[in-house]
């Protein structure tokens, strides 16, 4: 079955960097929607981008957009998210999400109705 399992979550001061990692199994990684999500005690779930694996094409929300980089590889079959200039307000659960096969639209709302790992915590402190 599918199986996403995400590492590189901890504490890091404001300003800086973490790289969080996604080891996808269970379906053809190189041919899916995949991206990352962030859950805040107390606030809705965030979509911050996807990426479609086949052609490595790639979206941001504005809250992390130049800050955050999704990436991908597919002979590890693992989905990457570096972080930079890290904020408090960027404290939060992160989950990757796939889902396999090339859907025709790759977006966060399209990926609610695909699988989701445990999750990583990232705290950001100031």
């Amino acid at each position: 079955q599918v199986q996403l399992v995400e590492s590189g979550g901890g504490s890091v001061q404001a300003g800086g960097s973490l790289r969080l990692s996604c080891t996808g199994s269970g379906y053809t990684f190189s041919s899916a929607c995949m991206g990352w999500f962030r859950q805040a005690p107390g606030k809705e779930r965030e979509g911050m981008t996807v990426i479609r694996t086949n052609s490595g094409s790639t979206w941001y929300a504005d809250s992390v957009k130049g800050r955050f980089t999704i990436s991908q590889d597919n002979v590890k079959n693992t989905l990457y998210l570096q972080m930079n200039s890290l904020k408090p307000e960027d404290s939060a659960m992160y989950y990757c999400a796939a889902l396999p096969g090339i859907p025709s639209t790759c977006t966060t709302a399209r990926l609610l109705s695909g699988y989701r790992g445990q999750g990583t915590q990232v705290t950001v402190s100031s």
